[in-house]
């Protein structure tokens, strides 16, 4: 039977939302660029084998140390790096993702303990081959995996606004 990536990653959302909602924590929320950057990383580990040392070999929150294209695949998804530091990245391999398995990788391992922290409320989930990779973003600045592009406005007001009192204020000393 093939399944569907869309499927295997729409049923892993429901089962951590599950396994959340009866720790009394909050439901994750599907998060467009965690979804792309967890999209990215699946298919940068694609053709890596499934063993059991291979998905450790991925430490989560250090995809900049782990991958030399980190900054690339941020570009990829138009995220700004200075939002992703709060953040993680959990990859597991799965062999034919099994969903019973793939539930009990991140909600009976090392990974509980993010995917049990209040302070994530925005999953992304990639997968290819027996590979499944979340991205848990927080609703700060520092983990909410904001576009590069909403930084820009930011700096735009800072420059409008900011410019003209200094240039005022040396007009009048």
């Amino acid at each position: 039977m093939i399944v569907c990536a869309d499927d295997v990653e729409d049923h892993l959302l429901q089962g951590l939302n599950s396994h959340r909602t009866s720790a009394n924590l909050p439901a994750l929320v599907k998060h467009k660029n965690a979804g792309c950057l967890a999209d990215e990383f699946a298919d940068e580990l694609e053709d890596r084998p499934c063993t059991p040392a291979s998905a450790a070999s991925v430490v989560p929150g250090s995809g900049s140390q782990q991958f030399s294209d980190y900054p690339e695949l941020l570009r990829k998804c138009g995220i700004n790096a200075s939002t992703t530091a709060q953040g993680v990245i959990l990859p597991v391999c799965v062999p034919d993702l099994v969903p019973t398995l793939l539930l009990t990788n991140y909600t009976h391992t090392s990974y509980a303990r993010y995917i049990n922290n209040s302070k994530f409320t925005g999953a992304g989930i990639g997968s290819e081959d027996d590979w499944v990779v979340v991205v848990l973003a927080t609703s700060t600045p520092g983990g909410s995996f904001a576009s590069a592009a909403a930084a820009v406005p930011v700096a735009y007001k800072a420059v409008n606004y900011f410019l003209p009192m200094l240039f005022g204020f040396f007009l009048v000393h």
